[in-house]
């Protein structure tokens, strides 16, 4: 009994670590994250949430997903409605996503600063954590997009949030092919695979350390 009590120690000491990293492994996998976004209809065409639940799936990521999305709004417009924070107050939300138009000038810049912070405050006080979707300006405008990039990454760190870099990713893109193929044909609405490569985007950024 001595022998065989000292041998499983043996063993204990040279895989009880692996075993309980193998346990905790599984235990991560039944995790289920959930997200909600808030944001106009550069979330809700093709709709993204959708799109970000399936590529997570994919990744062997469990999520679940609700949006408030309107057109033409702005993070201010939800927030002076109302919904949005009784629907975080109210839910128990891993992560809150919100975007709007490309901010590119000082008003929407503004905006995501300052009406972020609010949001920012109320996630911390309901234990979610705030995301900011960087989108893209029209093909139009395209010449403002590093503002738009530039706008939403300091929004971001000034309120402790986790960037997601979608439009950054779409310009990288669009530089060194030249097509425009992320688009729909209104120049400015994402196409299905514009949408589908910020929903790989989304996903990466929000789960890389999970």
């Amino acid at each position: 009994m001595y022998k065989v009590g000292f041998i499983f120690a043996i063993l204990s000491t040279l895989f009880g670590n692996s075993f309980f990293q193998n346990e905790e492994m599984v235990a991560s996998s039944n995790v289920k994250y959930n997200i909600l976004f808030v944001g106009n209809s550069l979330t809700y065409t093709n709709d993204l949430p959708k799109l970000v639940k399936e590529e997570a799936k994919q990744k062997g990521i469990k999520v679940s997903v609700e949006m408030l999305a309107y057109p033409n709004y702005a993070i201010e417009d939800h927030w002076n409605e109302g919904k949005v924070q009784k629907r975080i107050a109210s839910k128990n939300y891993d992560f809150v996503i919100i975007q709007q138009g490309p901010s590119s000038q000082s008003e929407g810049r503004n905006m995501l600063l300052a009406s972020g912070k609010k949001y920012r405050d109320l996630c911390q006080l309901h234990g979610a954590q705030l995301c900011y979707f960087m989108v893209w300006p029209s093909i139009n405008n395209y010449q403002t997009f590093d503002k738009v990039i530039q706008n939403y990454k300091d929004a971001a760190t000034m309120n402790d949030a986790i960037i997601l870099p979608v439009g950054e990713v779409w310009k990288s893109y669009i530089d060194s092919t030249n097509n425009l193929d992320y688009f729909s044909t209104d120049a400015f609405h994402p196409s299905l695979k514009g949408s589908k490569v910020a929903a790989q985007v989304i996903v990466k950024y929000l789960f890389h350390n999970k």
